[in-house]
């Protein structure tokens, strides 16, 4: 795992843009097409600004697909992910290939589940963009996470201590109204991407920080995963560094 330690959030999320679009520059020049995974959450504001400003992209060949998504919640909510990326991601790319969003609102979630799942198994995925939860959790899949399952997206239950995140961002009006179930990619489907960019801002994530990247890899903190991915960049501001040993060998020079 490749790790970065920027000054500020926008600094942070232009680096992390910056690692994405190279990546998905590379695609387009050897294949002509490229698929990515997008995530939402406050992590991702300043990156995702950022990335739809990167010059030399043909977004109209990028398949953009979505992390995931609250069981039940219409898109029309405020906390609803498919409308924090029609607003901050979709919209802004007008000439955007494909956006396949998550519908946890579906009449008929397995149905959904099964298509979703049938356009993305054995597709090349070449960048994934995510974060790490303050549980440590990697998508929705909060610890301990399943490692094993193997179909692109899974329906999981959100422990506590992910709802509460949730409700703390400023998502939800009170706990009670945060959903205890979301449709999120699975662990394995993450991990067959070819690039993985993380973008880790806020103190309330130093804990989760250090047990991805210093810690044993473990179901109970899923994002430790990513140790063991090939091709994989977390880039951390100081407050989200601040609990690794020895954040200076980690500061952008």
């Amino acid at each position: 795992m490749k790790i970065e330690i920027l000054p500020d959030k926008i600094a942070l999320g232009s680096r992390a843009a910056s690692d994405g679009a190279d990546a998905i520059r590379a695609a387009l020049r050897a294949k002509g097409e490229c698929t990515i995974i997008v995530a939402t959450g406050a992590s991702q504001f300043e990156m995702l600004d950022a990335l739809v400003q990167e010059p030399d992209i043909d977004w109209s060949k990028v398949t953009a697909f979505h992390l995931d998504e609250y069981v039940g919640l219409p898109e029309s909510h405020p906390a609803s992910f498919r409308k924090y990326l029609q607003e901050r991601f979709v919209s802004r790319l007008p000439k955007l290939g494909r956006f396949v969003p998550v519908r946890g609102d579906a009449a008929d979630l397995d149905q959904e589940i099964h298509h979703l799942n049938a356009m993305l198994r054995g597709r090349e995925v070449d960048v994934c963009f995510a974060g790490i939860g303050e549980n440590c959790h990697l998508a929705f899949n909060d610890p301990p996470a399943d490692f094993n399952v193997d179909d692109p997206y899974i329906v999981v239950t959100l422990d506590e201590a992910c709802r509460r995140q949730q409700l703390g961002e400023g998502w939800f009006p009170s706990f009670d109204a945060v959903p205890n179930r979301a449709v999120s990619m699975s662990i394995r489907q993450i991990l067959r991407s070819a690039h993985i960019v993380l973008t880790v801002p806020d103190e309330r994530k130093a804990a989760a920080v250090r047990a991805a990247v210093e810690g044993d890899v473990s179901p109970d903190f899923p994002a430790s995963v990513l140790q063991q991915h090939g091709s994989c960049s977390l880039y951390l501001d100081p407050p989200a560094a601040a609990m690794l040993s020895q954040p200076d060998r980690y500061k952008a020079r």
